[in-house]
């Protein structure tokens, strides 16, 4: 299965949801890697960081921020369980390119109308990829929400009469998250009871379902 993670807004948790997915997964016992495509390198920031630390490997990332990740990612699928795409903001050919590749698509937004508004451009691509791509699986993912706020009750109930729909499974903004970028950790790492943690695992599996 290639997942990959879409918008072309950045600051939606892209890369926290592309590391903890791929954590839990291992944490499974599935093989997974992880290719960071977006030019910042956040993904691949985080495993030196682990490095420095002097934390075991939990699963590989590859760095490969060019427009021939529909040839390579098919590649590596035949050596993992999960490929999972850590997408660019802003950057057509990438995003064409991990359009291609994927099986699933997650597009993380968070409880604002903006965000909304921004995914308009990667439907646009999505509807293109899907010429060549009928049975492409596509999902919103509700990120860094405030579970009982107006906002994210409103952003859900929006969401749910889009197409494509919004997973049940969100992800809250949890302190959490940003303490294991900065160490090299994962959230279950820190907290196995944490609600962070019990979220990813709620995510991973309904995406897991999608690909039944």
């Amino acid at each position: 299965m290639i997942v990959a993670l879409l918008n072309q807004k950045g600051g939606v948790g892209k890369t926290t949801l592309a590391l903890h997915l791929a954590g839990e997964w291992t944490r499974c016992g599935d093989r997974v890697t992880l290719v960071d495509a977006d030019p910042q390198g956040s993904a691949l920031d985080w495993s030196e960081q682990r490095a420095r630390e002097g934390l075991p490997r939990l699963f590989g990332i590859i760095g490969l921020a060019r427009d021939t990740l529909h040839r390579e990612a098919p590649e590596l699928a035949r050596n993992a369980d999960h490929v999972i795409i850590d997408g660019p903001p802003r950057v057509a050919g990438l995003m064409r390119s991990a359009l291609l590749a994927a099986d699933i698509v997650l597009i993380p937004v968070q409880p604002s109308p903006f965000d909304g508004w921004a995914s308009a451009e990667i439907l646009r691509l999505i509807e293109e990829a899907r010429i060549f791509r009928p049975q492409l699986v596509v999902r919103f993912v509700l990120n860094r929400s405030a579970a009982r706020t107006i906002i994210a009750r409103e952003t859900s109930e929006a969401l749910a009469d889009q197409d494509p729909p919004v997973l049940r499974s969100s992800v809250g903004q949890r302190v959490v998250f940003a303490t294991a970028a900065q160490l090299g950790r994962l959230a279950f790492e820190i907290d196995h009871d944490s609600l962070a943690a019990k979220e990813i695992t709620a995510l991973a599996t309904e995406i897991g379902r999608l690909a039944r």
